[in-house]
Parts: structure tokens; sequence; C-alpha cells
């Protein structure tokens, strides 16, 4: 069977299955075929039998909207079937609407919010050649490809990471920008006048331009760009958008509809498909995409023989092997001991545990964006080291003022496997990132979110530096932790419960200002508290009488504050709100009983999330309105943040 033909079948089961859904897109897929079938068939190293393979190439579909193109050559490769493309977008199918990789074999990452694909393929690369590094070729040693669309390339966040990946010299970083100058709206002319070209040779990538319909020159470009070791590789292919269809070619109206039956039938008729048979799929062509299969399993044979040849003749690289593979659940972490004598910002308390594991956690990677003092991640660059391609076993990644990218990038390192991936910014700048961290949760994927300066005692710097929403905005993305810890000892707890997380991303965040030290001698419950997501720091003398609930800096606050109230007074301190709404309904009732009706919190930011706990008897003190440039000890004044205000709110709500 001739290529073109097999490529004509793809076509056809993307037409089928997005007109049974009655919904998708089609005419990306369609113009990225050709791509996708010569990398595929020809160039993509993977193990037949075992998608999980760890020395595969990985393939990242940026344009999350081109899943027809994906499943169908999963389909090919055997790793989905026919009936599998019939339940394209259906419930608890495995062909959802855009690629998730945790629902359909073969799948490297979830995609479709644009750009965060080649992101997550940098975060790829960056894993993979620090890997090697680590390991040795004959154990790591593969190519990362991506296919990204004209709206992936306009999306910011793919430029930020290609600059990285430039800066990084990720050779073995290969994107196929499948450039039909059609988006969603109409022509890509209409709202970009970017020189990709340019743009992409300035950020220090190789850049290729060819025809992305001809097959031979395809395959030469994959061949320059897998020959290129300093730089990664940008594949413009400029293709037809519904390429092969019969009406329809060039036309925005591709996009994000299905074609028409009459389109159907009269476009399998124009490239050689029988008009009337819907999934045309022959043996022929799977025979044509396998041929390699072979040599395949050939390949992942022998990678098994280095394998074993590597960790036998290296004690400790096998020891580096296991440590990287051992779940997060079962890592042993030791933590320091802080000064109860000392008051210390949370952050430092953070950086002081982060130096504390660097050597108990070899594959800790990751960095700061461009806020290295800030976050207290000096240390970590200067004693991991920066990496580059000349220094690929360095672990710290100096992001530069680039936290979307940061999140992203991280999420491709956490897809990959082998490291652990933490970045830091200023809690204010979350909003850059967000919807990483959405990703990161929707992927489940264990990364460490890190925040620094997280309210208004920022001070000086003003309102565009002093978070208010933020954290009650972290707070409503599901699967979550938000961990805003009280003092040094509630974050090291915190720290190593984000550390030993499997599923769960968590976001981290610290203070600015000293904070004094809690003990386990004067508050019994902390260290198991803390596990529990929320727990009684001070209990009532005598039946409780008020509740008083913080969270962070706030819970000193209120345990001074409970000491003005002629009332008796229990604290409950809540470093993790989604912690302790997973807790068993006896233990949430045994903090906060139902005949206890007189209930308040405090928080240095938005009172949103706390009503869910205070109910509608109770009320929350917290700051629903931008801060103000000053110093952190007159804004607290200014704003009511002292003992004696909040006692004062507290009766004066209790009347």
């Amino acid at each position: 069977m001739h290529n073109q033909d097999t490529v004509n079948i793809i076509k056809g089961l993307i037409m089928d299955a997005t007109r049974k859904a009655n919904s998708g897109h089609p005419g990306g897929a369609m113009s990225s075929a050709d791509f996708g079938y010569i990398l595929f068939k020809e160039f993509l190293n993977f193990d037949p039998d075992n998608p999980d393979w760890f020395d595969r190439d990985r393939f990242v579909l940026s344009a999350g909207h081109e899943s027809m193109l994906l499943y169908s050559l999963l389909t090919l490769a055997g790793f989905l079937s026919l009936d599998d493309l019939k339940e394209f977008r259906q419930w608890e199918s495995r062909t959802p609407g855009h690629p998730e990789h945790d629902t359909t074999p073969g799948v490297e990452a979830t995609t479709g919010p644009l750009g965060q694909g080649l992101s997550m393929a940098c975060g790829m690369a960056t894993a993979e050649a620090h890997l090697r590094g680590k390991l040795g070729s004959d154990v790591c040693s593969h190519f990362t490809y991506a296919l990204a669309s004209d709206g992936d390339m306009q999306e910011p966040v793919a430029q930020g990471s290609a600059a990285l990946a430039g800066q990084w010299g990720l050779g073995r970083l290969i994107v196929f920008f499948d450039s039909n100058k059609i988006q969603l709206a109409g022509p890509t002319d209409r709202s970009d006048c970017t020189d990709y070209p340019q743009l992409y040779r300035s950020l220090c990538w190789q850049v290729i331009e060819i025809d992305g319909h001809d097959h031979g020159q395809i395959r030469e470009a994959i061949k320059k760009a897998k020959k290129e070791e300093n730089k990664p590789t940008l594949i413009i292919g400029h293709t037809t958008m519904a390429s092969g269809s019969a009406t329809l070619e060039g036309s925005e109206a591709t996009h994000g509809s299905p074609f028409s039956p009459e389109e159907i039938k009269a476009s399998k008729e124009k490239i050689g498909l029988p008009a009337d048979e819907e999934f045309h799929l022959p043996s022929e062509a799977i025979t044509d995409f396998q041929f390699r299969f072979s040599e395949l399993r050939e390949k992942a044979s022998a990678w098994k023989d280095r394998f074993k040849n590597a960790m036998d003749g290296s004690p400790e690289l096998l020891k580096y092997w296991e440590k990287i593979h051992t779940a997060p659940e079962d890592r042993r972490i030791s933590w320091p001991d802080f000064d109860p004598e000392k008051p210390l910002a949370t952050r430092k308390a953070f950086g002081a545990c982060l130096n504390h594991i660097l050597e108990q956690v070899p594959n800790l990677m990751g960095g700061s964006a461009d806020l290295d003092p800030s976050n207290q991640t000096v240390h970590f660059r200067n004693e991991c080291g920066i990496f580059s391609r000349e220094n690929p076993c360095g672990r710290y990644l100096p992001f530069g003022v680039r936290e979307f990218p940061m999140g992203a990038i991280l999420n491709g390192l956490a897809l990959h496997g082998g490291n652990v991936p933490l970045g830091a910014t200023f809690l204010v700048f979350s909003d850059y990132e967000r919807n990483a961290i959405r990703m990161s949760a929707l992927q489940k994927l264990p990364v460490l979110h890190v925040f620094t300066h997280d309210s208004f005692y920022v001070g000086e710097d003003g309102p565009t530096h002093q978070p208010v929403e933020h954290a009650n905005a972290l707070r409503t993305i599901p699967n979550l932790n938000v961990f805003r810890p009280a003092d040094a000892n509630e974050t090291k707890k915190c720290m190593h419960i984000a550390l030993t997380q499997r599923e769960t991303p968590s976001a981290l965040l610290f203070t600015r200002q000293g904070l004094p030290v809690l003990t386990r001698e004067n508050y019994p419950r902390l260290e198991e508290g803390v596990d529990r997501g929320a727990y009684i720091l001070r209990e009532a003398e005598g039946p409780v009488e008020l509740i008083l609930l913080a969270s962070g800096s706030e819970v000193h606050l209120a345990l001074k504050a409970a000491e003005l109230l002629d009332k008796k007074v229990r604290v409950i301190s809540v470093p993790c709100m989604e912690i302790f709404d997973a807790q068993p309904e006896d233990y949430r009732r045994e903090l906060l009983p139902g005949d206890v009706s007189a209930r308040f919190a405090v928080e240095a930011g938005d009172d949103t999330a706390w009503y869910k706990y205070v109910g509608t008897s109770g009320k929350v003190f917290g700051l629903n309105h931008f801060g103000a440039s000053a110093p952190a000890g007159v804004l607290a004044e200014k704003y009511g943040f002292t003992a004696e205000k909040l006692a004062r709110f507290i009766k004066d709500n209790l009347k």
C-alpha cells in the first residue's frame, strides 16, 4: 500500500469519527496527517507492547483539538481499536474530545489549552537531557516531538517556553508547526504578522521550512532535526487546512465543526476511499503502518539488556535509579529543627527545608521565576548547579520572568517521570501561572508550586504586589492542595505532605514576615493535626463557647485575640482546607460541633472560602479590598489586623 493511501485512510477516519460524534475538529487534523503518519511510521521509537517504556520517544499533540489524528495513529499502532474511534467524545470512552494522558494509552500529555503542549514538551526534553546526563545514554536517550498549530504559536506561553528551550540547548526537542494559516475565526493574517522563522531563530532554534504535505521533505527535515545536537528544531510545515476535502480546503469552517455527510462522501471519492463505507481501515494499512514493529521490539529488548548491564556495573547508578522511582508515599525524609525562641518567616522555613532535602530527594528539579533570593532558592541554585547544555546534570532551572511557562514546563517534567518538579514565585503572580496549575491538577501531577509573600504584609511594595484574592482563587481549583502554614513547624509538615502525594499537586503559600515558632510541647496536636488539614491548636478551658479559625500568619493573631475574649475559645489552625474537607465526618464534627454556632475565622485575604466553616451565623474577618503602599505594621493597624481589633470585631458581632 502506498504511503498516501494510508494517509487518506487516516483522513477518512477523522471525517467519520467527528461526523459520528457530531463534534470535533477535522480540518487541522487533516492538514497535519502527513507529518503525523511519517513521524509515527518511520521515526518515532516506542515499544509496541508497552506504551510506558521508559526510553520511548515522547510525542505531544500540542494542537489538542486535532485529537482524532492522534487517535487514528494510535489505532494503526494497535493501542486503540475502531470501536474506540466510534466512541469519540462519548462518556467514558478512551477517545475524549482532547487528549488525556491518564485515559488513553500512547497519549503523553493532556492538551487542548493551546501553547501548553509545546511547553510541556519543553519540560519533557529538559527531563530527558538531565536524566541522560545522570543515567547515561545507555539508559536514557530519546527524542521529544510536538505537533503545534497556529493557535499554539500565538499563545505567549509557547514563546516563553521556546525561549528557555533555546537557552538550555535542548537539541532533542523537535516541534512541527502545522502552518495552515487558518484558525477558528478565520485566516491568521487577520491577527498575526509574526515572522516565525525569524522569531525562533532569535530564540536559538534551528528552523526548517518545508511543504508539510511532501513526505520526502518531511523525512529530510526530521533527519536534519535529529542531527542538530545543540539547538531545538522548529519544522514549519506549510499546509492546507482540511487537505483532501472536496470543497472545504482552506476553510475556517472545518476548524471546529464536522463535515456534512455530502462533503464526506465527495471527499472520500476525491481521495480514493469507499464513499459509502464508514471507518474504513483495511488490514493492508495496518501492515503498512507497522512495518517497523519488529525493529522497534528489538530496540526495546536491547535497551533492557543495556539497562541491566548499566545497573549491574554501578551500585551508585542503581541506587539513583531506585531513588528516582520510589513511589512518593514511600519517601523517607528528615526535616530540620527550628529554634522556638527565634521567629521565622515561613518562606525562610521553606528555604531551610528545601536546603535540608536536596540530597535526600536527588531528583528534585526546578527553580524560581527570577525571584531566587526572595523565594529562598539561592542555595538550591548554588548547590545543585544551573541546568544547561554544558551542565545537563544541573538541577536548577532559572526560569526568568516567565511564571506561566514555568508552570507548564514543570508539568512536562512530571509527565516525563524521574523528577520531582518545583517552581517558585510571589503569590500575587499565581494568576500568571494559573492555567498551568489547573493542568497540574487535571493531570494528577504532584508538582510543587511555591508562592512566597502571601498577603498585604508585603508592605511597601504596595497593592500591585499584595495578594488579596489569590489564596481563595487557588482553593477553587479541584484536586489542588493549597497549604498556608502558620509557622516553621507547620511548614515542614506541609512540605512533607506535598512531597508524598502521588496524584495531587500542591500550592504552598509562605509569609514574608517573621512568625513565632509553634512547638509540640506547647501545642501537642500540631504534627498529626497538619496531616489532617486542620486541628485544635488551643483548646477552651471548659465547654467551648466560641470557635476561631485561621490560617498562616493569622493563626498567631487568633491566639492573641482569644486571650482578650471573656469566652471559652477554641482556636483551630487550618493549614490546608482541602485535606480537612476530605477527613471523615466525625473528625470534622469533633472540631466544629453543631451545637457551637459562635464561629469566626480570620485570614489576611478574601473571606469567601471560610463561610463553609463559620456558617450563616458566623463571621469572617478578611480583606476584600486592595492594599496600599506602607510598612506592614501600619497596614495591619489600618486594616484591623491586631489582636485588639479582632477581639473587638468578635465581641461586636456576638452582640
